[in-house]
């Protein structure tokens, strides 16, 4: 019998898990790497630290379930988008640290792409908005500050690559210098369109384009492995974690909606083979699929979902442990009309204000500790709402089905007030690790493991169903409630 091994490279730790034709997970490990803020609002990662945990939990899943390379049918790579390593090409020595996600060192120079009047340029190429989220900023800032990495770049001797490139490179021995379609889409380099690195923008960006990697679909045969506890084995996907999430939870239809509930939330709408332009704040990109068909996708982001969890822990001193925040909201018969607008940094889609700030509304007297958890809670779901009825607007779609995983997705209370506030059925996946999951289909899909989604699909399984009971009444005076809180929350010049 054999097996799909899936390495799942996150912001803070790396996951290595094997899957059997079930689709269900026989052996997984996770180690956590350090994180590194050199300044205020920069974030970054040793390209060191990021290859020896993804090596060693690759070598402690595969003892831990008694297996050699000979017993992987293949091995699929799933990651944190848009973190920016620029390494050199023969020695396969990073030039810098790894720039991260979170990183907002370059938020004033994509200000000033805003003020030139690039966004509406760059979103009809990109699908993104100039911002410092994206790789395109970050592999600029290393060329102009990094000395003698212009240089360098021009005479093709450097690198770069999202987390998946620089993984797939290591795992070769420095043979392979690839990327996958979704992880190339939030660069804010990569024409969605055409498929292909943008010229236009490599001027734009001053990057120069012998740096690039070739792009191919996730599922795809990137090529053999060097690394010894795994040679000869096959890498046959990659793909970006919101995007592996959502295949992962079978949103394979247009229409299909995922959310993932961790510190941020992040929402994906597969919209089909053709993309959607976003009207009311949302990026469109590029999803997973099997084939060399496009998938396209609508993305809204959530800056505060699990983090508000955190806060009434290790800010408040309200609860001790995550979990408790279940019981004292059940606790709480309602709210109280307290509004929770968890804007600690800013707001994401729809709203994209980064002045935006926390604000606590209709506290009373009579307030109580249990109906500010449970209004904390509910301004998870609320923005929730916010993000997948602009989704409706833009795609024309009536969502009727929520999937959903992360953390924070384990708190019934806050799964039925989901379902309650959206009108419409929530599914928590029995994995809780769809991530990884999605890759593992996909590199089971191209290697042939596994001869079609049907098959997949029969692997689905779902813990818990949350269906609406919320009365429309109700529900239409608690949102015009959340949205009066909104509107304190936004910055006012």
């Amino acid at each position: 019998m054999k097996y799909i091994l899936a390495l799942d490279q996150g912001t803070t730790s790396t996951r290595a898990h094997i899957y059997d034709k079930r689709g269900e997970c026989v052996c997984g490990y996770q180690l956590e790497f350090p994180q590194i803020y050199p300044n205020p609002g920069w974030v970054e990662h040793s390209p060191a630290d990021i290859w020896n945990s993804v090596r060693s939990a690759a070598e402690l899943a595969l003892k831990g379930a008694n297996l050699s390379a000979a017993d992987i049918a293949a091995v699929g790579v799933t990651n944190q988008r848009e973190t920016t390593i620029v390494w050199d090409r023969l020695t396969g020595e990073p030039v810098y640290n790894a720039i991260v996600w979170q990183c907002r060192r370059t938020a004033d120079y994509c200000k000033k792409l805003v003020r030139d009047g690039f966004s509406e340029r760059i979103y009809n190429k990109t699908g993104l908005i100039p911002d410092a989220y994206f790789s395109a900023t970050k592999i600029k800032w290393i060329l102009d500050n990094v000395e003698g990495a212009r240089a360098r770049a021009e005479r093709g001797e450097l690198c770069f690559g999202t987390v998946d490139t620089y993984l797939l490179y290591k795992l070769s021995g420095g043979k392979i210098f690839a990327t996958d379609y979704t992880n190339a889409a939030r660069t804010m380099i990569f024409n969605i369109h055409t498929l292909n690195w943008d010229s236009e923008l490599l001027r734009l960006f001053d990057i120069p384009s012998c740096m690039l990697p070739k792009v191919y679909p996730s599922s795809h045969d990137f090529g053999e492995i060097e690394l010894e506890q795994l040679k000869g084995v096959h890498v046959f996907s990659m793909v970006g974690d919101q995007q592996g999430s959502l295949f992962g939870q079978g949103c394979f239809e247009a229409g299909d909606i995922k959310n993932t509930y961790g510190t941020g939330c992040f929402l994906l709408m597969n919209t089909g083979s053709s993309p959607v332009k976003s009207e009311n704040g949302l990026l469109t990109t590029l999803g997973a699929t099997a084939g060399d068909k496009p998938c396209y996708v609508l993305e809204g982001s959530v800056f505060v979902g699990g983090a508000v969890v955190q806060w009434l822990r290790d800010g408040l001193g309200l609860i001790k442990t995550a979990e408790e925040s279940e019981s004292a909201a059940l606790r709480a018969k309602d709210s109280g009309g307290v509004y929770v607008v968890p804007a600690f940094t800013g707001l994401g889609a729809p709203y994209w204000d980064a002045a935006a700030r926390g604000t606590v509304t209709g506290i009373t007297r009579g307030t109580t500790r249990d109906q500010i958890i449970r209004a904390s809670l509910e301004g998870i779901a609320y923005q929730v709402y916010d993000v997948v009825k602009a989704m409706e607007k833009d795609a024309g779609i009536s969502i009727t089905r929520l999937s959903v995983d992360g953390g924070a997705s384990a708190n019934a209370f806050l799964m039925q007030f989901q379902s309650d506030i959206l009108s419409a059925q929530v599914v928590r996946s029995k994995s809780g690790e769809s991530t990884v999951l999605g890759a593992a289909y996909l590199a089971g899909l191209g290697s042939g493991y596994w001869k079609g989604v049907e098959e997949i699909s029969g692997n689905a399984a779902y813990s818990t169903f949350f269906t609406p009971k919320m009365s429309a009444e109700r529900r239409i005076n608690l949102l015009n409630g959340w949205h009066s809180a909104v509107s304190k929350a936004l910055y006012k010049c």
